[in-house]
């Protein structure tokens, strides 16, 4: 579990593909303190197990799933990173709840300034935007971000000096895509119709000759 909180904005330093798997070696002097090989590390928000760590280099592996469906399929050596480790018992919860499985990739389809800080705006699958709320959570690339304006299957951020000095959509072009993770109580909170659940209905318990106790 992450926060959303991007602890350093790392490199790839190596690729590697070997037997169904692509090796990233990633150097982050802040992020390699105190991880384990079998730790969990997010990298752009996707989950990724810590397989090799050096003094300043962590090596994580993707499966092919794990390419197709976020942008780390697009890392080249030098690209630039978010990091960040798990979130520890007892840590301040200074974002949300971050579970690093994403979701889809969100495009970048406009950055518009706003005093010093920018308002970039994201185009998503249209199945999404059930879960994306005004000032409800989103994370993009692992970073926590609050929702502005969601409609017709887009939705804005607004990005503070700060953030675009530390993450990557600092200066991300438009056409990039980032990984989204829509937020986890949004899924759960979200009560889906009882056939889609995979639950079943009251007319289907009917049908199969189940009786309503209509005395309790």
């Amino acid at each position: 579990m992450f926060t959303g909180i991007v602890e350093d904005l790392g490199r790839v330093v190596r690729l590697e593909d070997a037997a169904g798997l692509r090796r990233f070696t990633l150097r982050s002097d802040i992020c390699a303190d105190g991880v384990r090989v079998g730790d969990s590390i997010a990298v752009n928000g996707a989950c990724l197990t810590a397989v090799s760590v050096a003094a300043n280099e962590i090596s994580v592996e993707a499966i092919p799933e794990t390419l197709r469906l976020t942008n780390l399929g697009q890392l080249a050596v030098d690209s630039p990173v978010n990091l960040e480790r798990p979130l520890a018992y007892g840590d301040r919860m200074g974002g949300h709840y971050v579970q690093g499985h994403v979701d889809a990739t969100a495009e970048l389809i406009e950055r518009q300034p706003d005093g010093d800080s920018e308002v970039v705006r994201f185009a998503v699958p249209p199945d999404l935007m059930s879960y994306i709320v005004a000032k409800g959570f989103v994370a993009l690339d692992g970073v926590s971000l609050t929702v502005v304006d969601p409609h017709d299957a887009t939705f804005a951020v607004a990005l503070i000096p700060h953030t675009l000095r530390s993450v990557t959509l600092g200066h991300a072009p438009v056409g990039y895509r980032a990984n989204l993770e829509v937020d986890i109580l949004a899924k759960y909170g979200r009560v889906p119709e009882p056939e889609k659940a995979g639950s079943p209905s009251i007319a289907g318990l009917r049908a199969a000759g189940y009786r309503l106790d209509e005395t309790r």
